[in-house]
């Protein structure tokens, strides 16, 4: 069926029917528009129906975590989507005014030929002026499924905080970083209230939070509490 082994859902990607398929837009990203039809869970097939799909390729994300200082070192920048001008759906009645510099996590496109660590341990250098002792794998997921094709690798890296830069970024891509070391409480604290508003910054705080112990007991660090 071409899904994971002991995953709980039945379908893999033999079980979807891609009857034509072609690119409509080709930039920074790509825009492919599909049609195709796949099983339903009764039973048979579906329609055959028409989608669009954003291919931005996929991405490593690395949170550098100082077990010495208990301390995550965090980046600062600009991000042109979140500026709320630029045409994109209203932001609804609910929803209050972000700002478009978000305290994020280090990260990077993945190039052809690159591995994740690779890339890993390129950001990290280009963006905090960071090397890594150790990197351990995390977990990855799908950014938005229902029409974005990018995959989202999170890495936790072991590192000495105070050998982080103050600014980072390549000026040929247009980055303007701000870096800073933040006591990891501190962050879990920014993360209850809310302050933090970007997915990949949410779900890696979230994991170290969840496995600090076994990470700690794997790097053979002293676990302080």
């Amino acid at each position: 069926m071409g899904h994971k082994n002991n995953s709980p859902i039945p379908f893999g990607q033999d079980d979807v029917e891609v009857l034509e398929h072609k690119t409509v837009y080709h930039g920074f990203f790509r825009v492919h528009k599909a049609k195709l039809r796949h099983r339903l869970f009764q039973g048979g097939w579906s329609a055959v129906m028409e989608r669009e799909i954003v291919d931005r390729g996929h991405a490593v994300v690395v949170l550098p975590y100082d077990p010495e200082r208990d301390a995550i070192v965090m980046l600062e920048q600009f991000r042109v989507a979140a500026v709320t001008a630029l045409g994109g759906v209203a932001r609804h009645a609910d929803m209050e005014e972000g700002s478009p510099w978000l305290l994020e996590l280090v990260a990077g496109m993945i190039d052809p030929g690159e591995s994740e660590l690779e890339v890993a341990r390129r950001e990290m250098a280009e963006e905090a002026g960071l090397n890594a002792e150790q990197l351990s794998f995390a977990m990855r997921y799908l950014s938005s499924p229902g029409g974005l094709t990018e995959r989202i690798s999170i890495y936790i890296a072991k590192v000495d905080a105070s050998t982080a830069a103050n600014y980072g970024g390549l000026a040929t891509e247009h980055e303007d970083i701000r870096v800073s070391v933040v006591p990891r409480l501190q962050m879990m604290e920014w993360l209850h209230e809310g302050l933090i508003d970007n997915a990949a910054t949410v779900i890696a705080l979230q994991w170290l939070q969840l496995h600090r112990t076994e990470l700690l007991a794997a790097w053979q660090c002293t676990n302080k509490e």
